[in-house]
């Protein structure tokens, strides 16, 4: 882009949740240090039992790592990267998850819609590329909520497209924008921060775009190929721990979002999803399936109840 010069002015910080998988935490940070704008410093928040990401950076400059065996989850580490890059008087904060990788022009295109859509009565809270997971060629779609529950949504268009929640991974968010609203609920852990902190967001009177043409490789839980009869299937394999959150937290979130009988809706779809989610373990998972029907079960019924935190080890 001719104005790439112009978008350099913008202080901008990037934000690794990393995992036990410091080859993965690397290739996001090669991505990162190969954008076109260039960004300024990196911080990873490394929740693994033990060191591992340092002796992978040792040569890479302006990283800093912050270890977490205790596990603080990604809303902990979010928290932690939101409240450094406010000190740290950064403009954006540009979310990862470590398993993303974005090509060297996502960011000024990024900047690039920013700097020519935002204005004093448009403000824009976050802006994300379009996640594709490389394994089955799918579109990670941001949310919308409908009614009484958040559902992906993706337009046909070449244009910037708003939407109430980008994926976590790949959002450029606003620092200023940031500041006005309360940051990602610890609570949740894993699974649904980025929905909720959207949504309010939105609420707060700003938007959320996804760019169609700023690109990130993203993968997107554990898809794997399957039939049903004589139908080709692609199903999410997910630890217990995963559908124990997924379940809690989705269903807490769409309970305290949805209003008036969208509520009574709610709760009835989450229990259709979490019996969906039952027989596909019960068909397609051939491990621990005893153990993430409880996963399953638990999950909703504490989501049901307002049970948050980091509560999967204490069942």
């Amino acid at each position: 882009m001719n104005n790439i010069y112009s978008l350099q002015k913008y202080k901008v910080a990037a934000y690794i949740t990393a995992y036990e998988d410091p080859k993965a935490v690397l290739q996001c940070v090669q991505a990162i240090k190969t954008q076109l704008v260039p960004v300024t410093t990196i911080l990873i928040v490394d929740n693994s039992i033990k060191k591992s990401i340092d002796k992978f950076l040792i040569d890479v400059e302006n990283v800093i790592v912050e270890f977490y065996p205790e596990n603080i989850g990604i809303s902990g580490g979010l928290n932690i990267a939101i409240k450094w890059a406010i000190e740290q008087e950064y403009d954006f904060l540009w979310a990862f998850d470590q398993d993303s990788v974005v090509k060297k022009d996502c960011l000024n295109k990024l900047l690039y819609h920013y700097h020519t859509i935002n204005n004093h009565t448009y403000l824009i809270g976050i802006i994300a590329p379009t996640a594709i997971d490389l394994r089955n060629d799918q579109i990670v779609e941001g949310a919308v909520f409908v009614d009484d529950h958040f559902t992906g949504y993706k337009l046909d268009t070449t244009q910037p497209y708003e939407c109430d929640a980008p994926i976590t991974s790949g959002s450029l968010i606003s620092i200023a924008a940031a500041k006005t609203i309360s940051p990602p609920l610890v609570e949740l852990f894993i699974d649904g921060i980025d929905l909720d902190y959207g949504l309010r967001l939105v609420q707060q009177g700003f938007h959320n775009l996804i760019v169609p043409d700023a690109i990130m490789y993203h993968n997107f839980g554990n898809p794997i190929k399957t039939k049903f009869f004589y139908k080709e299937l692609t199903v999410q394999k997910y630890s217990a721990l995963r559908h124990y959150y997924i379940c809690r937290n989705h269903t807490y979130l769409s309970n305290q979002y949805a209003k008036g009988c969208y509520r009574l809706t709610s709760w009835m779809r989450r229990m259709k999803y979490m019996i969906h989610a039952i027989i596909l373990i019960l068909l397609y998972d051939s491990e621990h399936k005893l153990l993430k029907i409880s996963a399953c079960l638990t999950g909703t019924y504490h989501g049901l109840k307002g049970k948050l935190g980091k509560t999967w080890h204490e069942i």
